[in-house]
């Protein structure tokens, strides 16, 4: 077994990071008929003309290379009473959809109670370290009026106002 020297500098990025709000999403597609999807919470918009969004996917994501071949995926942005979906998305397993309910729009999963859904085909992707940045074109957009989930200081909120 080999041992990592921690790098101060990482655990200092980490920690600027942590202190940092981000809305909370899981990105999905289909294999056919079946859903796959994980949390992220790296995603933003990248344009309005044309409307653009980019998200970030690990490089050693089953997601990733789902992405790649389907040319698809889709942003459901959590409302603030999913954080229990939040964390079992973002564990590894094919069986993350058991129990989920969501719909299949435009050949993508859209999990049901999301404040913002967004339905993107795939424009390019970028190098970024350990991750791969993923931009999309949007196709589709739907809003509810709930509460977005958030990520402060590493524990789930939502935005509240001051």
């Amino acid at each position: 077994m080999t041992s990592r020297t921690v790098d101060p500098l990482e655990v200092a990025f980490r920690d600027a990071m942590a202190n940092v709000c981000t809305p909370v999403a899981v990105i999905t597609s289909l294999d056919g008929e079946r859903p796959h999807g994980t949390t992220v919470s790296a995603f933003m918009s990248l344009s309005m003309t044309p409307p653009m969004i980019l998200i970030a996917l690990d490089n050693r994501s089953d997601l990733l290379e789902l992405v790649r071949s389907t040319g698809l995926f889709a942003v459901n942005v959590l409302n603030s009473r999913q954080g229990s979906l939040a964390m079992s998305f973002a564990k590894k397993g094919r069986d993350k959809f058991d129990g989920v309910q969501w719909s299949r729009i435009q050949e993508l999963p859209r999990i049901r109670g999301c404040p913002v859904w967004i339905a993107c085909t795939t424009e390019a992707f970028l190098p970024g370290g350990d991750h791969t940045i993923v931009t999309g074109s949007v196709a589709v957009v739907e809003t509810l009026d709930k509460s977005p989930l958030t990520y402060h200081n590493r524990i789930f909120g939502t935005h509240a106002t001051s």
